[in-house]
């Protein structure tokens, strides 16, 4: 487990360094990326005010991102998971993972979709570690959801 870390509201003044991981994140996966292809990335503050987006923090440096988006019927959707090469595996996608069902829980969320390549098996089992149950793959793409539970009734 890395030192300490912390997950924090994404800040404008991450803008470079969340779009630097992500892409690097990217390219990991698929050995050459295309920038342009991200146009959300070159204004992260604008393009995720509707939602959450998260990052992880060590030592100063971000290691680790996830975004929260709403969806017109309700559900949110997870995207834009990335955690640097050096320190997969240490329990930071989980902690940010864990933030962003806290996140969409207290916007009364009751379910939450992602989708990732579905040759991607880390990420697959990553996602299904987590309670994500698979739902369908199209177009080479593997789509999950997370069933919230209801909000607890007051007793009065």
């Amino acid at each position: 487990m890395p030192n300490e870390f912390t997950i924090r509201s994404f800040h404008p003044e991450d803008q470079a360094a969340v779009k630097t991981l992500i892409l690097e994140g990217l390219e990991d996966h698929w050995g050459a990326i295309d920038p342009t292809k991200n146009p959300d990335l070159d204004d992260i503050g604008s393009a995720y005010a509707r939602g959450f987006f998260r990052v992880a923090v060590l030592e100063g440096r971000i290691v680790g991102t996830g975004a929260l988006l709403p969806r017109a019927d309700g559900s949110m959707e997870i995207v834009r998971m990335s955690v640097g090469r050096d320190l997969r595996r240490q329990g930071i996608g989980s902690s940010i993972l864990r933030q962003l069902i806290r996140d969409a829980k207290a916007s009364g969320c009751r379910k939450i979709i992602l989708e990732t390549t579905s040759t991607w098996n880390d990420a697959i089992a990553f996602y299904q570690g987590h309670g994500f149950r698979p739902t369908h793959i199209q177009g080479g793409d593997a789509y999950f959801l997370l069933e919230l539970d209801p909000p607890s009734a007051s007793v009065v």
